[in-house]
């Protein structure tokens, strides 16, 4: 309780009780009000500066746990990014190879996704670069899977056709070569006869007298039919499917016309001399998606393994084409 305070009045003689003027009361309580709360705004700067409240540290405690959490999701993405890596090698250097198909190219596989600014929605935050980071592995992967998917599907589609490729594929000789002394030109680069430069031959020489059977070496359709007195002469052209073509040149008589179904080992024309050709022969193509190949990889139903060193030692040493 406060004191209460006396003055003396000369008039009366007497000690009288002192009156605080209102100015004066409005005042001092002003001031009090103004030094607490400044007192209180100084607690209230200190706490929230230096010490956290119970809810920020609970804040603090789920923002730690949800970064690890993160992180870990890292980790399996990272796993998980091996594990597709590891399906996309077998799938190009096995599953493919089978089927004799083209492996998926790396670009494709590892295509970006999104533009530059797709994860701007994720700037401009405390833990920005690890959420960006997992959301970019996360699309990554998304994009691989898509990929994956659909190679896959075609695979399936190719097992599917597998006896109906095992019987396009042009697996045997197009004559009778069972001695192979009548393989007389190998494909590269060979002499060519007329012109006495080296040149690249782009396919396989049988020498065989006029009117030696010629064969389709797989299944297919007869794509092209040529008689011309020039270049290759008279020729067919069959189409196997699964990108496979095979070329027959130099042919005397063509027994098949254009877009007639034709079956391996079926006769399909005669061995001639017509065009640029030094002699009686059966000059052969294989083409696969439009590029040559060489054609005695394709030999493997009529020669053993031994034949087929033999041929390849054969076709090292220098020799002259016969067109």
């Amino acid at each position: 309780m406060a004191k209460e305070k006396f003055i003396f009045n000369p008039a009366t003689l007497k000690y009288e009780k002192a009156k605080r003027p209102l100015k004066k009361i409005l005042g001092r309580t002003f001031l009090w009000l103004s030094a607490s709360s400044v007192f209180a705004f100084l607690v209230l700067f200190v706490a929230y500066s230096f010490f956290d409240s119970p809810k920020e540290r609970i804040l603090k405690r789920e923002l730690s746990q949800m970064q690890l959490q993160y992180e870990i999701l890292n980790d399996r993405l990272d796993q998980i990014t091996t594990v597709m890596d590891d399906m996309q090698e077998r799938d190009d250097n096995i599953y493919r190879v089978i089927f004799e198909a083209e492996p998926i190219p790396a670009s494709v596989r590892k295509a970006g996704y999104g533009g530059t600014d797709r994860y701007a929605n994720l700037e401009g935050y405390k833990n920005s670069g690890i959420l960006i980071k997992t959301t970019e592995k996360l699309d990554k992967i998304t994009s691989q899977i898509v990929v994956q998917s659909k190679s896959f599907d075609q695979v399936f589609e190719m097992a599917k056709n597998k006896a109906e490729f095992l019987s396009a594929m042009p697996a045997i000789q197009p004559i009778n070569n069972k001695d192979l002394k009548r393989l007389s030109s190998y494909f590269g680069y060979r002499m060519d006869p007329f012109y006495k430069v080296m040149k690249f031959h782009e396919g396989v020489d049988f020498s065989a007298p006029v009117g030696t059977e010629i064969y389709a070496t797989g299944d297919g359709e007869v794509s092209n039919v040529i008689k011309s007195k020039r270049a290759y002469g008279n020729s067919v052209t069959i189409d196997h499917g699964f990108g496979y073509q095979t070329f027959y040149a130099h042919c005397d008589k063509i027994l098949v016309k254009k877009g007639q179904q034709v079956k391996r080992g079926q006769i399909i024309a005669k061995v001639g001399n017509t065009g640029k050709s030094t002699a009686p022969h059966l000059h052969y193509e294989v083409l696969k998606n439009k590029k040559r190949i060489d054609p005695i990889n394709f030999f493997f139903n009529d020669i053993t393994p031994e034949e087929y060193e033999l041929i390849l030692e054969r076709s090292e040493s220098p020799s002259q084409t016969m067109d």
